[in-house]
């Protein structure tokens, strides 16, 4: 099977960081390479990492810090993890199922949220409606862990610098050059943010930003709506 390195990028994740890792290194298994890039830390988000991972630093900037990860990553296949999102039992073997087919480029997995607000309707609602958008637009967000071939990335040019939907653009640029496919197992991601504004308000405002997104509004403008307090 290919060799695989997850490339992690982290700023102040003290709270997340060691947890993540761990999912990673029982989901891939010990012989996979794992970097994690810190954007500037000012809490113990490197001194967390370090017994688990290799630490490298970047300026701050989820799309620079993945790219900067990328370039010193060893495997020839790129996984791409959010600093809260942990990878599911039986993520290798889905993997190397995947990518045993010349023709598939890269992907994602299915999404999923962890945390209180897992149990309630909205946010199954949520789940479900992320998998379906993935499946019939052929999409994926870095929420999903997505992942690729390591000559595919560099093909496209890595994560364009945005402040927003990098993930969703690296994305579409690597279906240019094979198959994506979405596995059957899910990455769960921390519902902080769901928490945060609520699980509706927040699911209005990320369908409000991509469709801003998809008539031509530029990440940078979308990035100041997302960082709007939310009012309660």
């Amino acid at each position: 099977p290919p060799s695989l390195s997850v490339i992690i990028p982290a700023l102040n994740e003290a709270g997340e960081i060691e947890d993540t890792l761990r999912a990673a290194l029982e989901a891939l298994g010990p012989d996979t390479e794992i970097i994690v890039v810190d954007g500037g830390s000012t809490d113990d988000t490197r001194a967390r990492a370090a017994p688990h991972a290799r630490v490298i630093e970047s300026t701050a900037g989820r799309g620079r810090q993945m790219n900067v990860g990328a370039r010193a990553a060893a495997g020839e296949i790129l996984v791409f993890l959010h600093a809260d999102t942990h990878l599911p039992t039986g993520a290798r073997a889905a993997l190397d199922s995947a990518l045993a087919d010349p023709r598939v480029a890269g992907g994602a997995f299915r999404f999923a949220l962890r945390g209180p607000t897992r149990g309630r309707v909205t946010a199954r609602l949520l789940e479900r409606g992320v998998n379906a958008r993935s499946r019939l637009f052929r999409t994926a967000t870095g929420d999903q862990a997505i992942f690729c071939r390591r000559e595919a990335f560099h093909a496209v040019g890595g994560f364009a610098l945005l402040p927003l939907f990098e993930d969703v653009e690296l994305y579409h640029k690597l279906r240019r050059l094979g198959r994506m496919v979405i596995l059957p197992l899910a990455a769960a991601t921390s519902d902080r943010r769901w928490q945060d504004r609520g699980v509706v308000r927040t699911m209005l405002l990320h369908w409000a930003l991509r469709a801003a997104y998809l008539v031509g509004v530029h990440p940078s403008r979308l990035h100041e709506w997302y960082k709007r307090p939310a009012s309660r």
